[in-house]
């Protein structure tokens, strides 16, 4: 790959200021097995670095065409996805949800107790697809959240029905079965007055599964990844790709690396039976840029246009009722962004107040992903990042911050 920093408006001593922070800082303590980084700025690389391990146990290096397990940076694709069945007339954003899923007609917000003796009542107004892709639904993580955090004390017992109702993603699911199931479980808020992390984007993804009539997996192969020639990226990793998936690692109470999935006997080396749009696609740095460049350019990409400009701008405009920012709406600390000065749109958070967030950006959106993974998109500087690797959970390390300290002041046109 051929790197232009000072085409891209960067000093290049400045931008290599990214290898020595992640190899002393992470690397060589061993704190990370390894990772990747890449930057972009008006459409030329101007920086990727291979750091490290994709599988420290067998000691094979970290590889340009590594393959990570995404998780929820599986969100923005699918958001984009339900978005274009929005330019093509199936929905408005203040239409309810249960226009497509009628069972959810007769959804209940949670008001006390727990068990059988939990009282339930109508909410103050329909749960709308605006509300699905901000995340201020109504739903949360039930106990997948608890055990992603590794403290199930923490369940809530709106989030308890969620485990007495046999909600999850895993093997045998379906995203039919998954809605048929949460419609038995009681809302946190009313739809609209809170924000929170939540099962939403997978609710998203049986929306574009029912409205197009298409399989989830399908549907974003047609729309998204053969038209931008994302070759890699997909539910699960097919056989002969199996060399480049990346080892998973957990960060121990002692702080050591635990490995939690192996590459070499990894669920995601099988088809699943639920494709999560929440979190459940695997990718590479390399196709996850053409995803960002292509909502860079304003819905295009060599070609390929996916969405309308101004439906992007529409998704990357803040959503929160009240146009506040997360700090004043949000339920829950669990998410993929710090909440001061940052709201919300249609599948992206985005950087509202660069005081208040104290980064030097101001108008950029991005997500993450629970492997630590992290992606943000910078219209005004025209400028894309990257940064991969697989450490859970992904509040470790704030890998976004100081890669944002080092990447704008190494911009200097």
């Amino acid at each position: 790959m051929d790197l232009a920093p000072k085409e891209a408006g960067f000093s290049p001593e400045r931008l290599e200021r990214i290898t020595d922070h992640l190899a002393r800082n992470y690397i060589e303590p061993g704190k990370i097995a390894g990772c990747q980084t890449l930057v972009a700025r008006r459409g030329q690389v101007a920086y990727m670095g291979s750091l490290g391990h994709m599988d420290r146990e067998r000691r094979r290096p970290m590889t340009d065409d590594t393959i990570f397990r995404i998780f929820s940076m599986t969100k923005p694709i699918t958001s984009v996805a339900l978005m274009t069945l929005y330019e093509r007339g199936y929905f408005q954003l203040n239409d309810p949800v249960h226009r497509v899923i009628p069972e959810w007609r007769d959804l209940q917000v949670y008001v006390s107790g727990e068990g059988e003796q939990m009282q339930t009542r109508a909410p103050a107004r329909p749960m709308t697809f605006r509300h699905i892709l901000s995340h201020q639904s109504g739903l949360s993580y039930g106990g997948g959240l608890a055990q992603l955090i590794g403290d199930e004390s923490r369940l809530h017992p709106a989030d308890a029905a969620y485990v007495a109702a046999g909600v999850q993603r895993g093997r045998g699911e379906t995203l039919r079965s998954f809605v048929e199931k949460l419609g038995h479980v009681p809302l946190r808020f009313d739809p609209g007055d809170r924000w929170m992390y939540s099962y939403s984007t997978d609710i998203c993804g049986y929306l574009v599964e029912a409205i197009s009539g298409k399989p989830f997996d399908e549907y974003l192969r047609e729309t998204i990844f053969d038209p931008l020639g994302m070759n890699d990226t997909a539910f699960f990793v097919a056989p002969e790709k199996k060399s480049r998936l990346a080892a998973n690692y957990r960060r121990a109470a002692d702080k050591s690396l635990r490995l939690i999935d192996d590459p070499e006997t990894s669920p995601y080396l099988e088809r699943p039976s639920f494709f999560s749009g929440g979190g459940g696609l695997t990718s590479t740095t390399a196709d996850y840029l053409r995803f960002s460049e292509m909502l860079r350019r304003g819905g295009e990409l060599d070609g390929a246009r996916i969405l309308g400009p101004r439906t992007l701008r529409l998704m990357t405009r803040n959503h929160l009722t009240g146009g506040g920012d997360l700090s004043q709406v949000a339920i829950g600390a669990f998410s993929e962004t710090a909440y001061e000065g940052v709201g919300f749109g249609l599948g992206f958070a985005m950087t509202l107040d660069e005081v208040s967030a104290g980064a030097i950006a101001a108008g950029d959106y991005y997500w993450g992903g629970a492997a630590s993974t992290i992606f943000w998109v910078d219209p005004k500087e025209e400028l894309v990042a990257i940064f991969m690797t697989q450490l859970i959970p992904s509040a470790t390390f704030n890998f976004r911050g100081q890669l944002k300290s080092i990447i704008y002041s190494a911009i200097v046109d």
